[in-house]
């Protein structure tokens, strides 16, 4: 009986490939070995694995219970394994969870699938919960080309990271319960990464799991192309330190600066008078010994950068601009771990959940805000300042109850309206002078604004979907956009179409970052990628892997060695730029960080998050943990939390180091309050 099953199976399976030359052959040879009774019984032998490997063809009718058994058996079993290996082999399980799911829905099991989805999905939504929100509208074979990114995810593999111990495992436990339908699944769409020795810790698990479009060895080719991380040649802070007017650390260094959200006085007031009294507490309160040194180290590490020459033409500076900035870095504060920044806390309230972004000028004396209503607004802090100087910014005096923020003065409005996009503003940046502001908009353009004229200069157009980012260079002059389009574009404000435009990210751009010479730009994606471009040749230079959901929020450190990252899980990562690896995460938000900035000498990095946090950490440590250590020693690499300022209900929209390295912050009372 198995025999006869056998080549019915044989038979079925070649008149399925249409091989018909094959099957004519193996009928022939079946009939002859009929009529040999000798080689009858001499082939009645056959060897049981072969056999149920060959019937496990045979049976279409059967295929959603394969992988349905399959996959539950494979849960159950990695469920069961030993605490020192289940966290690795549990990485296996979401790959083959949304393969066996599409490869149903391919074959045409339409109903079976989303049963079998729906029987599974909840252990992975903590993880994943995008992705199979994406995955939720594959209805149909047809779904799974026309869908950019599950087409992206059949068209490629996963890298998972394993030690050699889980993978052994893993292979046993598959070829001893003859599981050929998920071995398949595994050997198609599953690339391992095999480690000798025990399994990694599970907080080090960042880049374990990855799910990109271009596979492992592309990202990795990528990453070794060279890049130049170095600071521009003859900068103000080149200029400064061979001009012999670097300040004194003991003069700069305060160990016991108050952080935190200022009083509401210290809010009204302008940069010079917020900088000014800081600056006269920080003589007051001199640091020597210890702190004195650690300052002294962190202030010699930075001419350590490289000196690169711009690929960009850079505007000329005005020489009273020029004599400003040296003003200011002249009397910058120097930051460390025991020398913690002021902070200044702008807080909007009345919004009516109509506020999308903030941005602050780089002296704080200009506040903007886009709204839902698709207007942007400005706040000038010295006339706010004239305006309600007897009064509370938070809109508790005689103000008229429709404004948004700060209150108003009756029917005289305390800010400039400016109106002109279409749809919600979801991004706002000022040029480094503060002159110049541009806001993003769902209306699918770029505005940009002279803020001493209240006026609309330019309208640019050439994202074809919402623009969800904008930000100018460090210089000014050009700026960097971020699209739904999946695409980041390069402009200059002299000219209405784009000047480059970088193509690569598998979803949605959410954010942009220059790099501090400009020569680069970064951009984070709802893909969980982050990517390096190279603004001379539009190529991307760095694939950054690690992060487990949207990528939200950028910053560059000074030097330009250093880049952050946060997601929307309220993670941070820090990267090295040279390697284009994962220094350390940051771990201590619990929900979306929405803002990153470092400090001016680098030092220090403030995160701000939707959980209502301000946090500042020790950027210093972790970078010199890396120079020493270069092997992955667990926790001693982590950059070390200095502290967290809470704010009563206001999720944080936007950080500002100023060039004296006070902190300005904004964010939106919530209704919770």
């Amino acid at each position: 009986m198995d025999e006869e099953e056998i080549e019915k199976a044989v038979i079925a399976y070649l008149k399925k490939k249409g091989f018909k030359q094959t099957e004519i052959a193996f009928q022939e040879e079946q009939q002859q070995t009929k009529n040999t009774s000798s080689n009858s019984s001499a082939n009645s032998q056959t060897d049981p694995d072969i056999a149920k490997h060959i019937l496990s063809f045979s049976e279409p009718e059967n295929v959603p219970a394969q992988y349905h058994d399959g996959y539950s058996k494979l849960r159950s079993w990695t469920y069961n394994s030993l605490d020192l290996y289940r966290h690795e082999l549990l990485r296996v399980l979401y790959p083959v969870f949304i393969h066996c799911f599409m490869d149903l829905v391919a074959k045409g099991h339409i109903q079976e699938a989303r049963t079998f989805f729906n029987s599974f999905r909840e252990d992975h939504e903590m993880l994943h919960l995008r992705d199979l929100q994406k995955l939720e509208g594959v209805l149909s074979p047809s779904h799974l080309e026309e869908m950019e990114f599950a087409h992206s995810l059949r068209q490629s593999k996963v890298s998972i990271k394993i030690c050699q111990y889980s993978y052994e495992l893993l292979l046993q436990y598959l070829h001893k319960t003859q599981s050929i339908t998920i071995l398949g699944v595994i050997n198609e769409h599953i690339n391992f990464q095999v480690s000798p020795g025990q399994p990694s810790s599970i907080s080090e698990d960042a880049e374990v799991v990855t799910l990109v479009g271009s596979g492992q060895d592309a990202t990795n080719l990528i990453n070794q192309k060279e890049i130049h991380w170095g600071l521009l040649e003859d900068s103000l802070e080149e200029r400064l330190e061979k001009a012999g007017s670097v300040p004194s650390d003991l003069e700069k260094v305060d160990g016991d600066n108050k952080e935190g959200e200022l009083d509401e006085t210290k809010k009204r007031a302008v940069e010079g008078g917020k900088q000014g009294a800081s600056l006269k507490k920080l003589k007051k309160d001199k640091v020597v010994g210890a702190t004195g040194k650690a300052a002294r180290t962190e202030t010699t590490s930075v001419p350590a950068a490289p000196r690169v020459k711009p690929e960009l033409a850079l505007p000329v500076m005005p020489s009273e601009v020029e004599q400003s900035i040296l003003e200011d870095l002249r009397n910058r504060v120097q930051l460390s771990s025991v020398a913690l920044p002021s902070i200044s806390f702008y807080t909007f309230v009345n919004s009516h959940n109509s506020l999308n972004c903030s941005s602050i000028s780089h002296d704080g004396s200009l506040v903007a805000g886009g709204f839902s209503d698709s207007s942007l607004k400005v706040w000038d802090m010295a006339k706010l300042g004239q305006q309600m100087s007897n009064s509370s910014l938070q809109g508790e005096n005689e103000s008229a109850p429709g404004e948004c923020m700060l209150g108003a003065n009756g029917g005289k409005r305390s800010y400039a309206l400016f109106r002109g996009h279409s749809g919600p503003v979801y991004s706002c940046s000022f040029s480094p002078l503060g002159d110049f502001l541009l806001s993003s908009s769902s209306d699918s353009t770029i505005r940009l604004w002279r803020t001493n004229l209240n006026a609309n200069i330019v309208c640019y157009k050439g994202h074809n979907y919402p623009v969800w980012d904008v930000k100018f260079s460090p210089v000014g002059h050009y700026f960097a956009s971020a699209s739904h389009d999946r695409t980041a574009r390069i402009w200059s404000m002299d000219r209405v179409q784009p000047l480059r435009i970088m193509a690569g990210h598998l979803s949605d751009v959410d954010c942009v970052q220059w790099h501090a010479n400009c020569n680069y730009i970064a951009t984070g994606s709802s893909d969980k990628t982050v990517r390096l471009w190279d603004v001379q040749s539009g190529e991307c230079v760095r694939i950054f892997i690690g992060h487990r959901s949207m990528v939200l929020s950028l910053a560059m450190s000074p030097d330009g060695r250093y880049m952050a990252s946060g997601d929307e899980d309220g993670t941070i990562m820090m990267w090295d730029l040279s390697s284009g690896r994962s220094v350390t995460p940051l771990v201590g938000h619990t929900s979306c960080v929405w803002t990153l900035a470092f400090s001016c000498e680098g030092s220090l990095l403030a995160s701000g998050s939707a959980d209502c946090t301000v946090k500042l950490w020790d950027v210093t440590a972790s970078t010199k943990v890396l120079k020493t250590e270069e092997n992955k020693t667990g926790s001693a690499n982590r950059l070390r939390s200095l502290k967290t300022l809470p704010t009563k209900s206001t999720p944080v929209y936007a950080l500002q180091f100023s060039r004296r390295n006070l902190l300005f912050a904004a964010g939106v009372l919530s209704k919770g309050a």
